[in-house]
């Protein structure tokens, strides 16, 4: 019989999600996780999102300014590297998954990530490696220059893909899912994860911003670089707190030995039975802190590869729970598909808006001036304030009617997001006439001018896309996290990652395409002279995409099916639970 304490049975103070130390030891749920291990991580993000977008913000100026590329050229360059460091957490989940663990791959990952920063700051700071100021004829870089800033930034790229798919797992992991009152704790984490985003990423686009625009490039380079330093020392103090994951092998090969098991079994029938179906005892997966899947009809064909035939490899049969696994990660990939359009649209703030506010008016008032990459800060803004609205207001009020502890689904917050992108974009396209018409009535289109308009008329753009990353992005980031399955945590992460990613190059390629469409056709829509331009057919066009993008995100979303909740009595206590804080609290407040 297990020894009980004042606290209850010793076996229940463990997390029961198969949580353990960095030495493999169960740990107990008093001493570990929660919100006191999540503060290190909620931290770590405000330095790090400081540091990268202390780069990112300003980039699109650095290569046109210091580097002496054309519009379309930065713009690209800017994309395909954000593309990247998007696309790398792929590698890193994988490796997180299947062998290092989450703790261990973002360490390493980090290390790099350091690196890059340094070599970063040495290409903007050390005279051979950047090239001379200039206003006019300037020489292009030389090769050793742009291979040395290329070089860090492609290095900051691929130290992205071990820190960017396990640092927001590594803080969900934090709260046990058999525990209800941590399971509901979840679900605001991601809220107040991205919350520390945004005042990291505001201080990286007003204060820094300002840094390089009027001290320097070498200090506005070097902050970013100590920030992420610091991040990462705060992220090592709070390791006597952190729960950790196992890692369970490879996600890409489980789910390979599925579609291959089920291939070879292509001519035998499914029972109507699912318990004929190979399947391990429940015991087994209490023992590694897992769930068992019961099987579904979704992807039907796919259940044949638990199908007994008298072969017993592991690529000849596969039990229920890992065959549902793969069909949870493979339902998910139309909703990925639908993520595209909306990521290239985000794109345009840190390249095509922030090259806009370069042609204008910065002055407001007799002192005080906006640098263009500042006006990403009104993203920021607008997001704060739109998440803690939504977290501490909309959520509870919506939880009473709809009785969903997140007050509305994910889907319905992505979508929420993807109708406030659209009137952002077509918003964006009527602020561009506007600005076109006045640059063309004094001329500009034919001479490189500021245009006599206060910079500030770019602001409804920038407010609206805050309010609609608030509603997509944290939900498209839950929603890849929680939909996938336990086991495939970082792989779900790294979905939402890869969405930003292909979306950052897909915003390349639109932006290439149409340049040399337009100009073969005379009237170019994108040139190196705004004024002589048509941004505002391009952001036209982008709406078009957007709106068909979302009556494409309406069909797969009506027919997905949501991961069955095992736990489906936990939720409802949890939910009774948090209602009755929500009263104590009212009350304590009367």
């Amino acid at each position: 019989m297990a020894e009980e304490t004042g606290g209850g049975n010793v076996v229940d103070q463990y997390a029961k999600d198969g949580s353990v130390d960095l030495k493999g030891n169960p740990v107990l749920r008093s001493r570990t996780g929660g919100w006191t291990a999540c503060s290190f991580v909620v931290v770590y993000e405000v330095f790090e999102r400081m540091a990268y977008y202390g780069i990112s913000s300003n980039l699109v100026i650095y290569l046109t300014k210091r580097l002496h590329q054309g519009t379309v050229e930065a713009a690209n360059n800017v994309t395909n590297w954000v593309g990247t460091v998007f696309l790398t957490p792929v590698i890193g989940a994988y490796i997180a998954d299947a062998f290092l663990g989450r703790f261990w791959t973002f360490l390493i990952g980090s290390a790099i990530y350091l690196s890059g920063m340094c070599l970063l700051t040495l290409a903007v700071s050390i005279s051979p490696l950047k090239p001379a100021a200039c206003k006019e004829n300037c020489e292009p870089a030389s090769t050793l220059q742009l291979a040395v800033f290329f070089g860090g930034l492609y290095i900051i790229a691929l130290g992205n893909g071990g820190t960017k798919p396990n640092i927001s797992t590594i803080g969900a992991d934090q709260f046990d899912e058999f525990d209800p009152k941590e399971k509901m704790h979840k679900f605001s984490f991601f809220n107040w994860w991205m919350f520390s985003i945004f005042l990291g990423t505001l201080f990286a686009q007003t204060f820094l911003v300002y840094i390089q625009d009027n001290v320097g490039w070498t200090v506005g380079y070097a902050i970013p670089a100590l920030g992420l330093m610091t991040s990462i020392l705060i992220f090592l103090a709070g390791t006597p707190y952190y729960r950790h994951k196992a890692p369970q092998g490879s996600s890409f090969t489980r789910m390979t030995k599925v579609i291959v098991a089920a291939i070879r079994k292509w001519n035998l029938s499914v029972p109507n039975d699912p318990k004929e179906l190979h399947e391990f005892d429940l015991e087994v997966y209490a023992k590694k802190g897992k769930f068992r899947i019961d099987s579904t009809n979704s992807l039907r064909f796919l259940n044949k590869a638990a199908l007994k035939d008298g072969r017993s490899t592991p690529w000849t049969l596969c039990p229920v729970t890992q065959v549902e696994e793969t069909k949870q990660i493979l339902q998910l990939l139309p909703l990925l598909v639908a993520m595209f359009i909306p990521c290239t649209m985000i794109a345009q703030i840190n390249t095509l808006f922030v090259k806009q506010g370069t042609t204008m008016n910065r002055h407001v008032g007799p002192y005080f001036q906006i640098p263009p990459a500042s006006l990403g800060a009104f993203v920021t803004i607008s997001m704060l304030v739109c998440v803690v609205l939504y977290d501490r207001c909309f959520v509870k009020v919506m939880r009473t009617w709809t009785k969903d502890p997140r007050g509305i689904t994910l889907l319905k917050r992505m979508g929420i997001g993807l109708v406030l992108q659209i009137i952002t974009m077509l918003t964006a396209s009527l602020v561009e006439r506007r600005r076109l018409s006045i640059a063309r009535s004094h001329g500009l289109d034919k001479t490189v001018g500021e245009v006599p308009v206060t910079i500030l008329l770019l602001l409804p753009q920038f407010v609206l896309m805050g309010l609609a990353d608030a509603f997509l992005v944290v939900g498209k980031i839950e929603f890849f996290y929680d939909q996938a399955p336990e086991s495939m945590k970082s792989l779900g992460t790294s979905y939402s990652l890869t969405a930003t990613g292909i979306g950052n190059f897909l915003s390349s390629f639109l932006l290439k395409l149409v340049a040399n469409i337009t100009s073969s056709r005379g009237k170019g829509w994108i040139l190196n002279n705004l004024n002589a331009s048509h941004l505002d057919y391009y952001y036209a066009f982008l709406t078009l995409l957007s709106v068909l993008n979302f009556i494409y995100f309406l069909f797969v979303s009506k027919v997905y099916s949501y991961k069955s909740e095992l736990c489906e009595s936990m939720d409802v206590k949890a939910a009774k639970e948090v209602a009755v804080d929500d009263q104590k609290v009212a009350m304590a407040e009367m």
